[in-house]
């Protein structure tokens, strides 16, 4: 049998826990490595091993869940139909995305997004982040100090997205407004008031990007949004209908494509002031140590800390029986500091062979499709940092260091830092 509250009692649910998991993350690893939250139908499993046999098998650990009923949260079915009432009456219900199709319905989803996140576009964009990432730096470089994650973190991958989405810089912030609602949204976290807020919010960002959708059709151009909309894909015989572009938009785009590597910038950062061995190296060789580094953050904090598998039939994991029908909530951020596969795996090191090896980013056919960006806005933005700080550190009494509740990411709120600018 799993293991149960009987022996053991993880709430993963518990925003105190979420503030730094990584404790109960060793303990599910060591003592029960499939876990069934009391009193739901989730099983969290937390080593690399068993990590990797669910991502690489989707016929047991299917990306849909057998029937709609089926929820990974507390949230019950009466909220999912108000969630989607108001979608309805509003907007646009927002249909299954890519992270949560099988195949072949994934498979030939997916192609249509290969081709829009494919090497030669994202080497197009690479300038642009180079230098956005140097003009974020030095609009607050004269001042010695700055907050980092709203100054820094969030605008660079949201501008990079936003301008590939069609959207205008003056309206990046109020973007940021709408992918955080999506953002909450997902957390799992939510009572229903605050929840159905939420939905609001993301409407409205639909009535934004819906005019777009609708241009683009008339009249396309060589943008990714345009991609998106007007490709038709294979085995479909029709490009992506308003339902599955707006779903594409909050999921796939703004909140896959910044909020995460928002979140990994914001964490680079945060464990260069607390291991200033690893800056004083890292700035030694940039060339040599930056791609190691951008792994390490990833591996090591995980802006994805899990996402969600089903099944759709008994299963048996690490001798442990998942019955149909359950929840597997695969733990990223638990199997990237598993001892059993990384040496020394709560350290950051520089050296680390097959650093590439985390499950930051996922593994097999749902691997991040954003990864190859989401890597250059890393390298770039911690590049900046190297070239333009001489040194830097926490500003006194200005931080706190919380995190926003989620069950499935994590996101530090803000990072007050202050710093010396490099002589040049």
């Amino acid at each position: 049998m799993a293991t149960t509250a009987d022996s053991l009692s993880i709430n993963l649910f518990d925003p105190e826990l979420q503030q730094c998991p990584y404790d109960a993350y060793k303990r599910l690893r060591d003592e029960a490595p499939v876990y069934n939250i009391p009193g739901t139908q989730i099983y969290v499993v937390s080593r690399y091993d068993h990590v990797r046999e669910v991502l690489l098998d989707p016929q047991r650990f299917p990306s849909t869940a057998r029937s709609e009923s089926m929820r990974a949260s507390p949230v019950d079915q009466e909220r999912g139909r108000k969630v989607a009432e108001r979608f309805k009456e509003k907007g646009w219900l927002p249909a299954p995305t890519l992270a949560g199709r099988d195949d072949p319905n994934h498979k030939q989803m997916r192609a249509m997004f290969n081709e829009a996140f494919k090497p030669s576009r994202i080497k197009q964009i690479d300038p642009r982040v180079e230098s956005l990432a140097y003009e974020l730096i030095d609009s607050f470089l004269a001042d010695g100090h700055c907050e980092w994650v709203r100054q820094f973190c969030v605008p660079l991958p949201l501008f990079i997205i936003g301008e590939q989405m069609g959207a205008a810089r003056e309206d990046m912030w109020r973007i940021k407004g709408w992918t955080d609602a999506f953002f909450h949204r997902i957390s799992l976290m939510l009572p229903e008031d605050r929840h159905l807020e939420m939905v609001d919010r993301e409407i409205e960002a639909q009535h934004y990007f819906q005019p777009i959708f609708e241009r683009l059709r008339q009249h396309p151009d060589d943008s990714l949004i345009s991609v998106l909309v007007n490709t038709v894909i294979g085995g479909w015989g029709r490009p992506l209908n308003d339902n599955e572009l707006h779903a594409e938009m909050m999921a796939d785009t703004f909140v896959g494509g910044s909020e995460t590597t928002t979140n990994a910038l914001a964490a680079g950062m945060k464990l260069l002031i607390e291991n200033k061995d690893v800056w004083h190296q890292l700035k030694s060789d940039p060339d040599r140590y930056m791609k190691t580094f951008v792994e390490e953050v990833v591996r090591l904090e995980s802006p994805v800390q899990s996402l969600m598998r089903f099944t759709h039939q008994d299963v048996e994991l690490d001798g442990v029986a998942i019955p149909a029908g359950s929840v597997v909530n695969v733990r990223y951020a638990a199997a990237n500091r598993d001892e059993r596969f990384f040496a020394c795996p709560d350290k950051l090191d520089l050296d680390r062979p097959k650093a590439g090896a985390h499950m930051g980013f996922g593994s097999g056919t749902h691997h991040c499709l954003g990864a190859p960006l989401a890597r250059r806005e890393l390298a770039w933005g911690f590049t900046a940092v190297v070239d333009r700080f001489e040194d830097m550190h926490f500003a006194d009494g200005k931080n706190d260091f919380t995190y926003h509740p989620h069950f499935l990411l994590r996101s530090l709120k803000e990072l007050h830092i202050a710093f010396e600018p490099r002589k040049r």
